[in-house]
């Protein structure tokens, strides 16, 4: 069974876009932080609709004080699903020609892309163990 999780955006500005999803009527559902990988998640939904959420992505400025533009629609980040078995998806992929842009080494994340580009992130709810031959594969491409 596959479920949908989310689509995220990047964003250059979170409390305006959260203020723009606010007129829409979202609320914000849980926001996380990593400090270490500067960067900040925040999650929205329609009240009573929290599993339609949309992940705000905000990566924070570089030291320098430089900050990424995103243009050419690379604000849109992806969509993602929860699998019942990331290995089994992954592998039913693989064998139909799907790019693995990203295995599943951790036994619970994955990113591929459909044939337009778009990137779809597939996780497994409670992390399966590492197992090959998804391991030693390497990424390939951006995800």
């Amino acid at each position: 069974m596959t479920r949908y999780l989310h689509t995220m955006i990047r964003v250059t500005d979170p409390d305006a876009t959260i203020r723009f999803f606010e007129l829409l009527g979202l609320k914000e559902t849980r926001r996380f932080t990593s400090e270490k990988a500067r960067f900040t998640l925040i999650y929205l939904a329609p009240e009573g609709q929290e599993e339609a959420e949309v992940e705000l992505t905000y990566n924070w400025p570089a030291e320098d004080g430089s900050a990424e533009i995103y243009t050419g629609g690379r604000n849109f980040g992806h969509l993602a699903y929860r699998v019942d078995n990331i290995y089994e998806t992954c592998q039913r992929l693989k064998d139909a020609g799907v790019t693995i842009n990203r295995p599943p080494r951790d036994g619970h994340m994955a990113f591929v892309r459909t044939p337009d580009g778009i990137s779809i992130e597939l996780l497994q709810d409670v992390s399966l163990e590492p197992a090959e031959p998804w391991v030693s594969m390497p990424n390939v491409g951006e995800w």
